[in-house]
């Protein structure tokens, strides 16, 4: 016994390690953009609420169409007639019924003119369509989130990295200036200029690592992917920046973007509810047909068992008709409730009309926020290259003897701002770029990039 349980603890040990291993790997595989939007959309709690939606829409339109087939009931009776009525015929008075009688029947109905029914048909399926373009529109807001969480944290790391470079050349004066000082060659407030700046640089590490941290977090919960996750981000995403050319005009844009899309279909949701109150208006016509068969006894036992009583009656009856309804007057509810609708459909037309002129405006100024953005990338660009001549330029210098240490000091924190310059550039880019991607109605292309 002793042996097996070793065994099994063994086995089972080794099947943690390898899942652990397994994971670990698998923790270590770069995340690109296009595999975080791809987890998004499989994963993320909003996308999958908004296609609950759209399977709640169909069975909306199979119940409303239910309405235009066939209904169908059946009816089941068993009555005791304690006191029997009597009729009065020729002087005599007849016994109508027995004591007992049992009814079985099925009714059947049919809408043959109902224009509510038929709006309500139309109206359904434009509701489901509705839920479909909302659980589009929800993709799209998914993807606009875990796009600029991904490039927020590539570049909160690339100016982490930064941060990194600067503390070993730091470390490296400092032990310098240190050596120097026990020297004799320096001067103490040297020593204490250089701990401040390292201080200062450990402050916005460690800032950093908290943003880092955050921002994973924030970029987890969008993708709905579980926060215990470890995940390593592939660093190339941020790195090259194509050249920018004329913006084209589109004369489709508008037809491709979800939110115009959304209100069209509430216009027309709203024209079906006019039409649908209008409808009250006509007349209804039906088609009803019934059938009943009728026992009747003296005693119950004998109820089912005709042959046997010695008063009994069974028979059947049918009917089959029209059911014509013609409304007349309702006091003018009719009436109102079309001018309620009339005011909801004027005032969708105006949110149409301003969410034109809205995305109008998203887009130009995506337009505008993407030229900026590039041009100040090639500009601190150069001023970044220019920074990092000019500080081992005075690096050079100091090491000869020929530069203050708050020289060195000095353009080594140019040189930090002017790279976390640059890689904020990069950020605005990506962002504009989102941007313009959405106002354009193409930022699902994000995942085939």
């Amino acid at each position: 016994m002793n042996i097996l349980n070793m065994n099994i603890r063994k086995i089972l040990t080794a099947a943690i390690v390898g899942l652990w291993g397994i994971h670990a790997a698998s923790a270590q595989e770069p995340l690109t953009l296009k595999e975080a939007l791809q987890y998004a959309l499989e994963n993320n709690e909003s996308i999958k609420k908004a296609y609950l939606d759209v399977e709640g829409g169909k069975h909306q339109v199979a119940e409303v169409r239910a309405n235009a087939l066939p209904q169908v009931e059946g009816s089941a009776a068993l009555n005791y007639n304690p006191v029997i009525g009597k009729l009065v015929f020729a002087g005599q008075s007849v016994t109508i019924g027995q004591p007992w009688d049992s009814r079985f029947g099925a009714q059947l109905s049919q809408q043959v003119f109902n224009q509510q029914v038929f709006t309500g048909l139309k109206a359904a399926q434009a509701t489901s369509d509705y839920y479909r373009l909302a659980a589009n529109m929800t993709e799209e807001q998914v993807i606009e989130t875990v796009a600029s969480n991904y490039y927020q944290i590539l570049v909160n790391r690339e100016q982490l990295s930064v941060i990194d470079t600067n503390l070993k050349n730091i470390r490296v004066i400092n032990e310098i200036v240190s050596n120097q000082y026990q020297n004799g060659l320096a001067k103490k407030i040297d020593v204490d200029r250089i701990k401040v700046n390292i201080t200062n640089l450990e402050n916005q590490r460690e800032e950093l690592i908290n943003g880092v941290s955050l921002l994973e977090n924030q970029l987890k919960f969008s993708m709905g992917m579980p926060i215990e996750t470890q995940i390593t981000l592939a660093e190339e995403e941020l790195k090259e920046i194509p050249e920018l050319g004329d913006f084209a005009e589109d004369s489709s844009r508008l037809d491709r973007l979800i939110e115009l899309q959304l209100l069209n279909k509430q216009l027309e949701l709203l024209d079906l509810q006019y039409k649908a109150n209008k409808a009250e208006y006509f007349p209804t016509l039906s088609l009803v047909s019934n059938y009943n068969y009728t026992t009747m006894t003296d005693r119950f036992g004998y109820l089912y068992k005709n042959s046997e009583s010695p008063i009994a009656a069974t028979f059947g009856a049918a009917v089959v008709g029209l059911n014509l309804r013609i409304p007349i007057f309702n006091g003018f509810a009719t009436r109102a409730r079309m001018g309620k609708a009339k005011v909801d459909y004027l005032k969708a037309e105006q949110d149409l009309f301003n969410m034109k002129q809205s995305l109008n405006l998203a887009n130009e100024n995506a337009k505008i926020q993407l030229k900026n953005a590039l041009n100040t990338i090639r500009s601190q660009r150069e001023n970044m290259q220019l920074a990092q001549e000019v500080y081992e330029s005075t690096q050079n210098n100091y090491n000869n003897g020929l530069a203050a240490l708050t020289d060195l000091l000095d353009t080594e924190n140019a040189l930090t701002q002017a790279q976390n310059s640059y890689t904020q550039a990069l950020l605005n880019y990506k962002i504009a770029e989102i941007q313009l991607k959405k106002s354009n109605g193409q930022i699902k292309s994000l995942i085939n990039e």
